[in-house]
């Protein structure tokens, strides 16, 4: 499959904590170089929180995996210097079609507004995002930021205590012990550390299996998503089709729940679904296939003491709608700047949380529009079988039947309605940008919003006049001044101000909403950023 896969990207080293007389202490240790473990390291090695990232492999996914990575992931990624490298190499796209057996009975646009830096979505192999969070490890550790990537090192055992965790770490050459104040699992969906800590998820796992086959092939398709409902080429079931880098295609095929997994995976037969829909003309390479289930799962809490979960560990969902990777690496982004405030003493343990309350709730969120997703893509009963294709039908012909069709609800950001860290609110201004609820970006003097927005606590004033600095207890926030007078595109008012002539917005490091006014007022503000740090 080409060097990325055989080539150890992180090779075991020999450690000097293994010779250490006492076990060494971190910060923060992260078990899994996947991308959320990798993105949770980098965003607290940016921050100079010293962190050890562990895996027991030493090389980028095998196969292409997670490959669809929304808008809001990559503004994430951005921050953490791995953007440009993902838009450059992905695949941009916005539109998708859907079919009903040969009949296409619409199309969407997820980003039909102008004014981002950002697409809808891109499609890249998991692999190039993981060799590309490497290379940002290898740079970040070139400026002497603090950070450790050990491949070939499996944890063996967890203790905890009230002030941190114990870890036993096997080895080539045997086991060695590490200390952390704070345990991130990034393990993935099986999650040995939440295994050790006799931890399950609860939740749904749906009959239907899925197969993949990613397919090198030179071919014409448009750079869309293809979704089709009971195509001629997979009878009484669904298909998918996407296009990702170096002319690899996914290819996704409904099964059913009776049938023989090994029987499925041979070349033969995935050959004979593939021709069926493609024709005997093409010509292609088989590069990975997989089959997998629907599952629809979370823990109940994604903190165990001084052990947090994040991504798959954590949470899991059916990968039609994108919301796997996209929601891991929401998880870090929420994680990181908490982590950073409490090992500072700027903040009281309990900020961490809120975490745990947000980003379950995320994790709810996408869970509901999975299992709905899932259940409109494969019914369960002949009734609802014909209520699915009648809203199919009806959706070639009358646009208010569309938003019935689910073929997969794509990722977006979810608004932290509900938290803690929320302080008070403008009426007059847009609900998209309510507290809670992720910034929107938008060109400004000298690039875009979010860039300049970074990864701390700012105060984005339009139209207003407020300090250039303000501290409470240690947490600096500085301001970040525009004018309508630099908007010639009008973006900010639809956005920011709405009915408001000026606005302040109170910006939290991973750049959600945390309170917003229409005038400043320190005493509030202030008060608010006390809110936002947990205090």
């Amino acid at each position: 499959m080409g060097k990325i896969f055989e080539v150890p990207l992180y090779p075991y080293q020999r450690s000097a904590d293994q010779d250490a007389a006492t076990p060494v202490r971190y910060p923060v240790v992260v078990v899994g170089a996947g991308p959320v473990g990798l993105a949770l390291a980098i965003d607290l090695a940016m921050q100079d929180v010293a962190v050890v990232v562990l895996d027991e492999n030493d090389k980028v996914s095998w196969g292409s995996r997670a490959i669809c990575f929304a808008k809001r992931p990559l503004e994430i990624l951005d921050r953490l210097g791995c953007g440009d490298p993902m838009v450059n190499k992905g695949v941009i796209w916005n539109l998708g079609k859907v079919y009903f057996d040969e009949r296409q009975v619409f199309g969407f646009n997820l980003l039909p507004e102008q004014g981002h830096k950002r697409p809808a979505f891109i499609n890249l192999q998991q692999y190039y995002l993981e060799q590309f969070l490497v290379e940002r490890v290898r740079q970040l550790q070139a400026e002497g930021k603090p950070i450790e990537l050990r491949g070939a090192n499996k944890v063996l055992d967890v203790k905890q205590d009230e002030t941190g965790a114990q870890l036993t770490v096997g080895t080539p050459e045997g086991p060695y012990q590490l200390e952390a104040d704070w345990v991130v699992a990034c393990d993935g969906a099986a999650s040995p550390i939440r295994t050790l800590l006799g931890l399950d998820f609860t939740g749904r796992v749906f009959e239907d299996n899925f197969l993949i086959a990613d397919v090198v092939m030179e071919a014409k398709f448009p750079t869309e998503r293809w979704f089709w409902f009971d195509p001629p080429f997979n009878r009484g079931q669904s298909a998918l089709l996407h296009k990702q880098p170096d002319n690899v295609w996914r290819i996704d095929f409904q099964l059913g729940w009776d049938i023989d997994r090994d029987a499925e995976l041979k070349p033969e037969n995935i050959d004979r679904r593939l021709r069926a829909m493609l024709g005997d003309e093409i010509s292609y390479e088989l590069e990975w296939s997989s089959i997998y289930t629907f599952q629809c799962r979370r823990m109940d809490r994604f903190r165990e003491g001084r052990v947090v979960f994040a991504g798959d560990s954590a949470h899991q969902v059916s990968p039609f709608g994108a919301r796997g990777a996209n929601s891991g690496l929401q998880d870090t982004d929420n994680l990181a700047w908490k982590l950073k405030l409490v090992l500072d003493g700027k903040s009281p343990f309990t900020l961490i949380d809120s975490y745990d309350l947000e980003r379950v709730h995320g994790a709810d969120e996408n869970i509901l529009n999975s299992s709905r997703s899932t259940d409109f893509i494969t019914p369960k009963s002949e009734i609802s079988r014909i209520f699915r294709d009648a809203v199919l039908d009806l959706s070639e012909r009358y646009e208010a039947t569309r938003p019935m069709v689910n073929s997969g609800r794509l990722s977006v950001p979810c608004t932290y309605d509900s938290s803690p860290l929320n302080g008070p609110d403008c009426a007059l201004m847009p609900e998209r940008t309510r507290p809670g609820s992720p910034m929107v970006d938008a060109p400004v003097p000298g690039g875009w919003l979010l860039d300049q927005l970074g990864s701390r606590f700012q105060l984005l004033t339009i139209n207003a006049d407020a300090p250039e600095r303000i501290e409470v207890e240690g947490v600096t926030v500085k301001r970040l001044a525009l004018s309508l007078a630099d908007d010639a595109d009008s973006y900010l008012t639809p956005r920011y101000l709405g009915d408001a002539g000026s606005a302040i917005y109170l910006v939290r490091p991973d750049q959600h909403v945390a309170a917003r006014w229409d005038h400043f007022d320190e005493t509030a503000v202030k008060k608010a950023l006390l809110t936002a740090i947990g205090r």
